[in-house]
C-alpha cells in the first residue's frame, strides 16, 4: 500500500503528507482527561479519534509510541490562572482526599474507554508523577527570559515572547486582540499582562496539594504538564500532538510558547484536533442540562435519552462523521447509527456462509482499494464507510442470489473486513457477548430441532414441520427454507 498518508495540520491549516521524524517510528501525544468527574461525550470523541489514528498508523507498519496524559493537578476551574483546582474542589465537596478523587474517576475513565474498545496508550503519565520535570522546564523558561517570578508564582511573559515569535499562530488569534478583549488587571494580579499565563502557582496553607519549588511551595500550571511529559517520553521534537479543538487556545498555544521558551524550538510537527460534539444543535454543557456521561448513555439513564445505546453504536456513530467536523448528537442520529451498525454486523456474520461461484459480478479489489484510499486521505471515515456499505449490499445480494463472487473475491472480502472493521475501525460484534446471544449448546439444540423438521418435511408430515417453524418464530427464531437446506436468524 502507498504510504502517502495525509493528515490535516492545524498549524499550517492544510493537509500534509505525513513524514515522521524518525522513518518507521511515530511519537504521538494526546491530551487526556482531567479526572474530577465521570467521563462524558466530550471525552469519547478524542479518545475514538486518536485510537483510530493509533490503529491506522500501526496498520501502515509504523511502530507507534502513543502517550496520553492524565491531569490530576494544576487545572483550575474555568481554565483560569486564579481560583480553585478542579480536583481539589471535587475533593472538598465529597470530603475525600484529592488522590481518592483521581483514582475513582481514572478507574471509571479506563472502564469507559475499554467499553468503547479504545486501545490503551503506550504510556499514560500523570501530572503529579512529573513535578520535577515541570519545575526543570519552568527553570529553563525563566533562564531564557520568557518567564518571571511574582510573589512566589511564575508566569510566562507573552508580550516579550510575541516580540520574537508568532504567539497565536495555532489558534489564529492576535495578541493585540487578546489584550483588547481582556479585562484590565487593575492591580488585582501580580501578572505583568492579562495575556500572561501561570507556569507555577504559589499555594497557600489551604491547598490540599502542593510541592516544594525554588519559587514557593505550590503547583505547576495546567499547560506545563504536557510540555514536560511529551518531551520526556517523545523527545524535544516529535510527530503528532492531538486533542479537542477547544484546547487550541489557550492550552496548546501555551504549549508551543513553552516549548520554544524552554528548548529553543517547537516540539510538534503535526497538530491534530478533533471537532466538538453538540447535542440537538447546542454546545454540550452542564448549565444547559444536556450534559451526558458515558455511563448514562450506555444505561439510558438520562432524561434526554430515548433508550440506552451500546458502546459500539456510539463508536460507529462517531466514525460516520469526519473527525474535523462538528458532530451533532441526537436520539434520532443514534438510532440511525444503531440500525446501520446492526446491518453491518449482520452482513459480516453472513459473509462466511456465502457459497462461491465460478465468476464474480463484483469488484472486490476496487472496493478495498477505494476504502483504504479514503483512510489515506486524512482518516476520511465517512467516505470509507460509504465504500464499505457497498460491500454490505454485495454480501446481501450474493446471499439472495442476485450477485455472484468467486472464492478468491470472498476470501479478499473476509480478510478486508477483519482488518478494516475490527482492527482499524475498532468495532466489535457486540452480539458475541450480549445477553440472549446464541451459545454453542443452544445452537446444537436448535439445529437438532431443525433437522427433525427437515425429516418431517421429507416424510410429508407438514403439520409437524409447520408447528416447529411457527413455534420457533414465536420465541424469536425465524427459519428460512432454501433449495439446499435451511438457515435461521434471531430477531428481536
Amino acid at each position: 500500500m502507498s504510504q502517502d498518508f495525509t493528515i490535516y495540520n492545524t498549524l499550517s491549516r492544510k493537509k500534509e503528507v505525513f513524514k515522521p521524524v524518525i522513518p518507521g517510528y511515530v511519537g504521538m501525544y494526546v491530551c487526556g482527561p482531567t479526572v474530577y468527574g465521570e467521563a462524558h461525550l466530550g471525552h469519547a470523541r478524542p479518545a475514538i479519534t486518536f485510537d483510530l489514528l493509533f490503529r491506522y498508523l500501526r496498520y501502515l507498519g509504523y511502530k507507534v509510541r502513543y502517550v496520553r496524559n492524565i491531569t490530576d493537578v494544576g487545572h483550575l476551574v474555568d481554565d483560569a490562572d486564579e481560583g480553585e483546582d478542579k480536583i481539589e474542589k471535587k475533593a472538598r465537596l465529597e470530603k475525600l482526599e484529592p488522590m481518592e478523587i483521581v483514582q475513582q474517576y481514572t478507574v471509571g475513565y479506563h472502564k469507559n474507554m475499554e467499553q468503547l474498545n479504545t486501545l490503551p496508550p503506550s504510556i499514560e503519565p500523570r501530572a503529579t508523577g512529573h513535578i520535577m520535570e515541570q519545575i526543570d522546564a519552568v527553570k529553563k523558561i525563566v533562564e531564557q527570559g520568557y518567564g518571571y517570578e511574582a510573589e512566589g508564582s511564575v508566569y510566562f511573559d507573552v508580550e516579550k515572547y510575541a516580540k520574537d515569535h508568532d504567539y497565536g499562530k495555532l489558534s489564529g488569534r492576535k495578541l493585540e486582540d487578546m489584550l483588547e478583549n481582556t479585562r484590565e488587571l487593575e492591580g488585582q494580579s501580580e501578572k505583568r499582562s492579562s495575556a500572561d499565563f501561570a507556569l507555577w502557582k504559589k499555594a497557600d496553607q489551604t491547598h490540599l496539594m502542593q510541592w516544594a519549588a525554588p519559587w514557593s511551595d505550590g503547583v505547576p500550571g495546567w499547560h506545563m504538564e504536557c510540555t514536560a511529559m511529551s518531551t520526556k517520553y517523545l523527545g524535544e521534537r516529535f510527530d503528532i500532538h492531538g486533542g479537542g479543538s477547544d484546547l487550541k487556545f489557550p492550552h496548546h498555544e501555551a504549549e508551543i510558547a513553552q516549548s520554544v521558551g524552554a528548548y529553543g524550538k517547537e516540539s510538534v510537527n503535526y497538530w491534530m484536533h478533533n471537532n466538538l460534539i453538540t447535542i440537538n444543535g447546542q454546545k454540550m454543557g452542564k448549565s444547559l442540562g444536556n450534559f451526558i456521561t458515558l455511563n448514562e448513555l450506555f444505561t439510558g439513564k438520562h432524561e434526554l435519552l430515548y433508550q440506552a445505546y451500546s458502546p459500539m453504536t456510539v463508536r460507529f456513530f462517531m466514525l460516520q462523521a469526519h473527525y474535523r467536523s462538528t458532530l451533532d448528537f441526537s436520539n434520532e442520529a443514534l438510532l440511525a447509527a444503531q440500525k446501520g451498525f446492526e446491518r453491518l454486523m449482520k452482513a459480516i456474520d453472513l459473509l462466511p456462509r456465502l457459497k462461491p461461484a465460478n465468476e464474480s459480478t463484483i469488484d472486490a479489489g476496487k472496493l478495498i482499494n477505494d476504502t483504504w484510499g479514503a483512510m489515506q486521505d486524512d482518516l476520511n471515515t465517512p467516505v470509507a464507510l460509504a465504500h464499505l456499505f457497498e460491500g454490505v449490499k454485495w454480501i446481501n445480494a450474493i446471499h439472495d442470489g442476485h450477485q455472484t463472487a468467486t472464492k478468491v473475491d470472498l476470501d479478499k472480502l473476509q480478510k478486508f473486513i477483519n482488518e478494516f472493521v475490527f482492527n482499524v475501525l475498532g468495532l466489535t460484534n457486540e452480539t458475541d457477548n450480549a445477553q440472549g446471544t446464541v451459545d454453542e449448546k443452544f445452537e446444537e439444540v436448535l439445529n437438532l430441532l431443525l433437522n427433525l423438521r427437515s425429516e418431517a418435511k421429507a416424510n410429508k408430515d407438514y403439520a409437524t414441520a409447520d408447528k416447529i417453524r411457527d413455534q420457533l418464530k414465536e420465541i424469536g427464531v425465524v427459519v428460512k427454507d432454501k433449495k439446499d437446506g435451511f438457515e435461521w436468524e434471531i430477531i428481536e
